[in-house]
């Protein structure tokens, strides 16, 4: 480019005259006065150029035959920019995410001072409290890569048998021990489990029933025969389950990392250990004191009702909904806290010397836990009109306090029980009769997704926390 063609680019740019802008394929022609109404934006600075490495610096690209500049640029977004320049007011891309449009008008030379009324609080509440959106995007995130992640592992453990003796005729009896519903084989399999817990359960809970006890003559109460043949039936049942899904597992060392075998395992501990504790108790009188241990351990049997969580979708579910929702059931544990100390105060306050009950401050705790829960026992009541107030309030707040984190834990708990019903239907869908043909189905897209998000967000971060004038576009290019 020639000076003089610089000298009569730089005239005509402080007349009316048009400019064309060409942002990634999207080409408008502009008219410098416009443009300068913004002198500190990178157009406005555009227009003061008097050389081309001086343009350049600006722009990607210049056609000085067509005074057309070239920006590469995301397209959609100049339609905003633009909009800025006519009216003086920038309004946000919802489209975008937060910091992708920080970067871009931080790129056109926008302050953010610009955007107008109707965006400003939205725009600023998401900029400024990007984790609270991280918490709720993180269950789907985290399900979608783990439910990818749990097919590749079933896909990954079903073809460990290809190269194990008898590895069809034991990958069969795995899916049909490990996957209720996979076969009919799995089914009855899966019933007779349930039966059997069911039954357990049904059994420790009439042996406590006073018309089921035997009484010795020395006064020691004893099991019913009856129940204590159903017991050990149960326990040779359960110990065969576990022994036969360890026989025939595809990775003995990961066996026991699974949360479910886990509770396989300790739904017959307590039975083993107490006979082992009993032994020792018979051998030597001295340690009678174990006996109390082997008491405990009776009641652990109860546990054995989760059990179920493997032949139950809503319970599995369930379970990942606490796992990913401890921030909410954290939030609603401290409200609960905070509305108790100061409730049991104010009624410790008012009611101390006219209430017995409600005569101490850790008196007082129960008496508030048991209201902000709305459970309301009525063991203790304030008397006085002030004490009836408080407990007004306080139930008041529990229920307000209950109900917020409650529908946030409800709608992941719907979101985890659709995911586990498609997981378990993509693993059904795969029939390995013949040897392993083809991996099962999964939405490749929502996970690839994901994870370009996760990405980009952990560059933003990045690039936020490098003190640099260039955008993360910017080093890209």
């Amino acid at each position: 480019m020639t000076r003089q063609s610089l000298k009569a680019l730089s005239e005509a740019n402080f007349e009316d005259n048009e400019i064309s802008i060409n942002v990634g394929g999207f080409k408008k022609k502009m008219r410098s006065n416009t443009l300068l109404r913004f002198p500190e934006t990178r157009l406005g600075k555009l227009l003061s150029c008097h050389s081309k490495e001086s343009i350049l610096e600006l722009c990607d690209d210049y056609d000085d035959t067509k005074n057309e500049f070239y920006f590469d640029r995301n397209p959609e977004l100049f339609p905003y920019v633009l909009h800025f320049y006519n009216t003086g007011k920038l309004h946000v891309m919802g489209e975008l995410c937060v910091f992708s449009f920080s970067q871009e008008i931080e790129y056109w030379g926008i302050n953010e001072f610009f955007i107008d009324s109707c965006c400003s609080y939205s725009y600023h509440g998401r900029k400024m409290e990007p984790d609270q959106e991280k918490w709720e995007e993180q269950s789907d995130q985290e399900s979608t890569t783990s439910s990818f992640d749990e097919i590749l592992a079933f896909y990954n453990d079903a073809s460990k048998f290809d190269k194990q003796p008898f590895g069809n005729i034991r990958r069969q009896l795995w899916l049909a021990l490990d996957n209720p519903g996979y076969s009919v084989l799995s089914r009855i399999f899966s019933v007779l489990s349930i039966v059997v817990v069911l039954g357990s359960i049904v059994t420790m809970c009439l042996n406590s029933l006073s018309d089921f006890q035997i009484v010795d003559s020395n006064g020691n109460t004893d099991e019913d025969p009856r129940f204590e043949i159903v017991e050990h039936f149960g326990i040779a049942w359960f110990t065969f389950e576990l022994v036969a899904r360890f026989a025939v597992a595809p990775d003995f060392l990961k066996f026991f990392k699974h949360a479910l075998n886990l509770i396989d395992l300790m739904s017959i501990l307590p039975f083993y250990i107490t006979l082992i504790v009993n032994l020792v108790v018979e051998s030597s009188p001295t340690l009678a004191n174990l006996g109390r241990v082997a008491q405990v351990l009776r009641l652990m049997r109860i546990f054995r009702i989760l059990k179920l969580a493997r032949h139950s979708t809503g319970l599995r579910s369930l379970g990942a909904t606490l796992k990913y929702s401890y921030r909410e059931v954290g939030l609603l544990l401290l409200y609960l806290s905070v509305g108790i100390s100061i409730f049991s105060v104010v009624a410790y306050t008012i009611e101390k010397e006219e209430n017995e009950g409600l005569a101490t401050i850790p008196a007082c705790w129960w008496w508030a836990t048991v209201s902000m829960t709305t459970v309301g026992y009525g063991d203790v009541v304030p008397g006085s009109t002030a004490g009836k107030l408080t407990a007004s309030a306080c139930i008041l707040a529990g229920i307000l306090v209950v109900v917020l984190p409650i529908t946030l834990i409800f709608n992941k708990f719907s979101h985890f029980y659709r995911r586990q019903k498609q997981l378990e239907s993509a693993m059904r869908s795969c029939d390995f009769g013949d040897g392993m043909k083809e991996v099962p189905s999964v939405n490749l897209r929502d996970y690839y997704a994901y994870k370009v998000k996760s990405l980009m967000a952990s560059l933003t971060n990045m690039s936020r926390s490098t003190p640099s004038e260039l955008s993360l576009n910017d080093s890209l290019h």
